[in-house]
């Protein structure tokens, strides 16, 4: 037996952009920024402090975590702090 299902586009994208939604990923988001910020190296402190979390509501929820020093991406792919801290969420 087969159905079929017809899902109502502007009740999805409400959906996806509600804070049901936003609230739970937001919460993951600053537990992973919360984990990088305490594993991140600390020469200056530069690199720990520009971790934050991005959130964004143009088509769904969007959380986003990010270092954004200038040399944020050099530290990423020397010690995978926020990859760490992503796989430990």
């Amino acid at each position: 037996m087969s159905v079929k299902i017809r899902l109502n586009s502007r009740e999805m994208a409400g959906l996806l952009k509600s804070e049901q939604v936003r609230a739970p990923l937001h919460d993951i988001a600053e537990r992973v920024a919360s984990s990088a910020r305490s594993d991140a190296p600390v020469d200056t402190g530069a690199y720990r402090a520009s971790i934050r979390v991005d959130s964004d509501t143009t088509d769904r929820a969007v959380e986003r975590v990010v270092a954004d020093v200038r040399h944020a991406t050099t530290v990423e792919s020397r010690r995978g702090t926020l990859k760490r801290a992503l796989g430990g969420a």
